[in-house]
């Protein structure tokens, strides 16, 4: 990191864009301003301003940033850091005027990207005041190049050329070296004394009555630049400083000028050095020096004060007009802060409400919770919609106890009201809230019901709360067993959500619709309607997609693509992982475990399955113990530890656990008495997927025990089944067995060419893992113990040269868990040290 640190005006940003300009890298530019405090606002800026390096760099975590719940930090910056390391060249980021930056997890977040900053990036920072890193530590590793204030100060002779060469002053030698002395070489104190000196009969009598500390000077200069421009820039000066950002068209809107100037005045401003800053190449957008409109708010403050009542500026109209603009050119958010700023509270509830998609449905949080708080109880009591919104705006950002009390506090303001369509839209709204938190709470009989009700009241036209209000009642249907009425509450969204541009919503019940459609076996339309949720996502936050991505990977487990089910099952994960979804990353990994196992990649599947059950411990998901534990007692089956096994599966009940047990014991009646009661129970459920499972057991155990006419029965009905899904693992995770089941029912003449194409994949399988033995004895003859996959991931990770940290990150998993796989790469190796495991990994060839 470069740091450059030193108080205001002593060219700091002239300074690094000369050093730039004579240097041979790529750059990518930020500069700062107070409003750029809210963490999720200053990672969208980091993130625009490397894609200027990069244009797809981060397109996907910069529609997570906007999403209604927005990921930490520091999980967003890890996938940012990822994709920085696919940089192939050297660059610099500037973040010009850090000081702006007082939220400390800003800060946090600064000092991780430092910790893990890419070899190919340098960070280059501008600040008045040191920022709030660990400074010391880059120092002690020589990480660190400081220029301070000591460093930018303007000696005489370069004092000289500026004001006599650019400023074209004419000033003696004594006149320069009195302003210096007088200035301490401070670059913004001699260039607003150069401005102030412009014009003036008697420069040294000026210098001589030149004194005071900086902030005075700096009071003092402002105030003679000022008053040496005309009435009508000072005007346009004063006016223009309620804006962050301008251009010509948005400071006419503000000025209301004839004719319209107001690109001129800007290019004018920039030309005169009036503390002006360019944001584009264009010259189209610019913004006011920080502390130049700081000050210039100020005055416009005096003003209003000091004015008699026919001549004060009315702030209130400005903002107004700079509102009107800002809604006419589609920035609606600006346009809110603006009304909110003038205090127009029913323009701001309208642009609010944002013609039928709030603005917080749009990520605008931060800014609708800020305005809100500012009301009083009596605006509030006034306007029961801004209670509903209030309550509506906590409840995504996941203030979940304080949503109840906005609700009846609305409740209260809606009393004695006249019932019509936009008070019973509310009552509408108040109920599709409380269905939300019942939905947060699982409590299932509530979310119908508050559903119900949020249906009949809400206006047909109020498309974002109903197409919410309907997918919540899918997830209460699906949550009681009733497949069908949640399918068209599902279907009924998905229709819909282009039209109510609640994208996210319609990703989710697309999904929702999916994993239905897998339980009832119509893999084919599964996957159709998965796709569809990966293309309605847009400039949506994909993280919303990892139900689709693990859905996909379900199928295409099923249809024998584990290499396709891997790859969706990893960003299933990643995305998870984004918005820290711990319940979903285990959904993914449980996956996980079965296709490495169907790969034959034991070790693997086994490492994860730890990783798995330490989450479950962690996080205190009991509901997810028996799932869990369904899947280790394939694995212990796997690994022939059969007593494990069956002690796992008589611990927590799982009927196909205990049913595969019992049958590799030999012990065909408790078999299928576990498989018969599971077998009635998922068929009373209709549960169509849970009951072709159960099916294909009960025919593999009639086949070990004898009865072949019962077995060819029950297959024939599976293969009824399975055929339009075109389902494969179902029946080759059954092994020896069902392959001679199936050659028992060709020979039967039961649907040949489906028996055919399943023979085919047991075929293929069985040459797979014989191609994978043979590699494994050559190794072996070279390793005291095989490598699984994951420890060779590790170590062509480690052969590349990432830390641990780096690797797990890239993993995805724990520190811990990384240091374990490097322990048993480094015993498998024989070897003591990463640079040894690399250098014997590559002699028997691994690498």
């Amino acid at each position: 990191m470069t740091l450059i640190s030193a108080h205001a005006g002593f060219g700091k940003t002239t300074l690094v864009r000369e050093w730039l300009a004579s240097c041979n890298y790529a750059v990518a530019w930020l500069s700062l301003e107070e409003g750029d405090n809210n963490p999720n606002s200053f990672l969208t800026y980091i993130i625009a301003a490397l894609q200027t390096l990069e244009k797809d760099l981060g397109k996907e975590l910069l529609s997570l940033l906007r999403s209604p719940q927005p990921p930490k930090m520091e999980v967003i910056l890890t996938s940012l850091l990822n994709e920085i390391t696919s940089i192939p060249y050297n660059f610099i980021l500037v973040l010009d005027d850090y000081h702006t930056i007082h939220t400390q997890p800003i800060n946090y977040a600064m000092t991780f990207l430092l910790e893990n900053m890419p070899s190919q990036m340098h960070l280059v920072i501008t600040t008045r005041e040191d920022p709030k890193f660990p400074l010391a530590r880059l120092r002690a590793r020589d990480q660190l190049t400081e220029v301070r204030d000591s460093d930018l100060r303007f000696t005489s002779s370069e004092a000289a050329s500026f004001l006599n060469q650019v400023m074209n002053l004419r000033l003696s030698n004594k006149d320069i070296v009195d302003l210096v002395t007088k200035t301490e070489g401070w670059i913004s104190g001699l260039q607003l004394a150069g401005i102030s000196m412009s014009g003036h009969d008697d420069p040294s009598s000026f210098i001589k009555t030149f004194t005071g500390t900086h902030t005075f000077i700096m009071d003092y200069l402002v105030e003679e630049v000022l008053k040496q421009q005309s009435v009508y820039i000072q005007n346009f000066l004063l006016r223009t400083s309620i804006l962050d950002r301008l251009c010509g068209p948005l400071c006419d809107a503000v000025m209301q000028d004839t004719p319209l100037i107001g690109q001129q005045n800007l290019e004018f401003l920039e030309k005169s050095n009036l503390f002006i800053i360019p944001l584009d190449n264009e010259r189209r957008w610019y913004r006011y020096h920080h502390l130049f409109a700081e000050l210039l708010k100020q005055r416009l403050l005096q003003d209003l004060d000091h004015s008699s009542e026919n001549k004060k500026i009315d702030i209130a109209q400005l903002h107004i007009r700079a509102s009107i603009w800002h809604e006419k050119n589609n920035y609606e958010i600006e346009a809110f802060q603006h009304a909110a700023a003038a205090g127009d509270v029913e323009r701001a509830e309208r642009l609010l409400l944002g013609n039928g998609t709030p603005l917080h449905f749009r990520g605008a949080i931060v800014p609708v919770i800020k305005w809100l708080e500012t009301l009083s109880t009596e605006i509030l009591n006034a306007n029961p919609t801004l209670w509903v919104l209030y309550a509506s705006v906590l409840s995504m950002s996941n203030h979940y106890n304080e949503v109840e009390p906005k609700l009846l506090a609305a409740e209260g303001a809606l009393q004695g009201l006249e019932i019509n369509r936009k008070t019973r839209n509310l009552v509408g709204h108040i109920a599709a809230i409380r269905a939300f938190l019942a939905t947060v709470q699982n409590k299932v009989d509530v979310i119908v019901s508050e559903s119900l009700i949020a249906l009949e009241n809400l206006s047909p036209d109020n498309l974002a709360v109903r197409t919410a209000t309907t997918w919540k009642l899918g997830i209460a249907y699906e949550r009681k067993g009733d497949n069908t009425k949640a399918k068209q509450a599902y279907t009924e969204v998905v229709s819909i959500c282009n039209a109510s541009g609640n994208k996210i919503i319609g990703i989710l019940a697309a999904t929702g619709l999916g994993n239905i459609q897998v339980k009832e076996n119509f893999l084919e339309q599964a996957f159709k309607t998965y796709q569809q949720a990966l293309k309605m996502k847009d400039d949506t936050p994909s993280s919303y997609s990892y139900r689709a991505y693990i859905g996909l990977a379900r199928i295409y487990y099923e249809w024998n693509d584990l290499d396709a089910s891997i790859e969706h099952i990893e960003k299933s994960i990643q995305l998870a992982k984004l918005i820290e979804n711990v319940d979903q990353i285990i959904t993914s990994n449980l996956l996980y475990v079965k296709t490495l196992l169907a790969k034959g990649d034991k070790d693997s599947a086994s490492n994860i399955l730890n990783e798995i059950k330490e989450n479950v411990i962690q996080y205190n998901l009991e509901d997810r113990i028996s799932e869990v534990s369904e899947t280790e007692v394939i694995l212990l089956l796997n690994q022939g530890k059969l007593l494990s096994a069956q002690k796992l599966a008589e611990t927590y009940k799982t009927p196909l656990s205990q049913a595969r047990v019992y049958l590799s014991q030999g012990d065909i009646t408790k078999a299928l008495n576990e498989l018969n009661t599971f077998y009635q129970e998922v068929k009373q459920n209709g549960i169509r997927e849970k009951v072709l499972k159960a099916m294909i057991l009960k025919a593999v155990i009639f086949y070990t025990d004898g009865e072949t006419e019962k077995s060819l029965e029950l297959i024939t009905d599976c293969l009824l089944e399975a055929k339009s899904g075109r389902f494969v693992r179902v029946f080759l995770d059954e092994g020896k067995h069902m392959e001679r089941l199936l050659l028992k029912a060709y020979a039967n003449r039961v649907m040949p060419e489906y028996i055919e194409f399943l023979l085919k994949a047991f075929k293929l399988e069985k040459q797979k893992f014989n191609c994978e033995e043979q590699t494994n004895m050559i190794h072996s003859q070279l390793l005291f113990e095989t490598l699984s996959q994951r420890e060779l991931e590790v170590l062509k990770l480690i052969g590349q040269g990432f830390s641990n940290k780096d690797i797990s990150k890239r993993l995805f998993i724990a520190l811990d868990t990384v240091k374990g796989h490097n322990r048993r790469i480094f015993d498998k190796l024989q070897v003591g040290r990463r640079t040894e495991a690399v250098a014997k990994a590559r002699e028997i060839g691994l690498l």
